[in-house]
């Protein structure tokens, strides 16, 4: 069974190599807005699936994507426009606790009269960032990460120096919850690496 992942992210695709999976990469174009009155998890799982839906499979191909928010209270931090969206985002954050949300969403035709079989899943790490001054708020802007990152930070790069401590998953904070993910797939049919003979 091939994987075709639904994303350009470069981390989804390091993470899923780093277990032995390989995929073939064929983004979606989605609209990723935030429909009025939507809360974080439903959007999540509702950008996955769509993503998903978005990209043509063959039978037998299983088709995986994902979408991650950082959310503070009830606000849903997306990637910042410019620079100074992404130093508003890093005060917001300083010295508090968010939720990094991601919705997963996987679906397979088998080519059978069961037809296609889907399944979505969402996943939340809690993230507490220290006390940000602007001067290392300037900093990190200025190192180029924030600005194609939920929340204007990268855990697994320069950002990490931001981050007090992940409750939770931390592959989740990267982009895609890999044990979460790994049983998702194994449900849907992929043999998975420790299972190969």
């Amino acid at each position: 069974m091939r994987v075709v992942l639904a994303s350009q992210s470069p981390r989804r695709r390091e993470l899923l190599a780093s277990v032995g999976v390989s995929v073939q990469v064929r983004p979606s174009t989605t609209d990723e807005s935030v429909l009025p009155g939507e809360a974080a998890d439903a959007y999540v799982r509702r950008l996955a699936r769509e993503k998903a839906e978005a990209v043509p499979a063959s039978v037998g191909e299983l088709v995986l994507a994902a979408d991650t928010a950082v959310v503070l209270g009830s606000e849903i931090l997306g990637k910042p426009r410019d620079d100074a969206d992404a130093r508003r985002m890093l005060r917001a954050l300083s010295g508090s606790t968010h939720v990094v949300l991601t919705g997963v969403h996987a679906r397979v035709h088998s080519g059978e009269a069961t037809g296609i079989r889907s399944e979505t899943i969402s996943v939340s790490s809690a993230v507490r960032f220290v006390t940000l001054s602007d001067e290392r708020i300037d900093w990190y802007v200025a190192t180029g990460e924030p600005t194609d990152k939920a929340g204007a930070y990268a855990v697994q790069g320069a950002g990490g120096s931001l981050v007090r401590g992940i409750a939770g998953s931390v592959s989740n904070v990267v982009g895609l919850p890999l044990a979460e993910t790994l049983a998702l797939l194994g449900r849907l049919g992929l043999v998975l690496p420790w299972g190969k003979r």
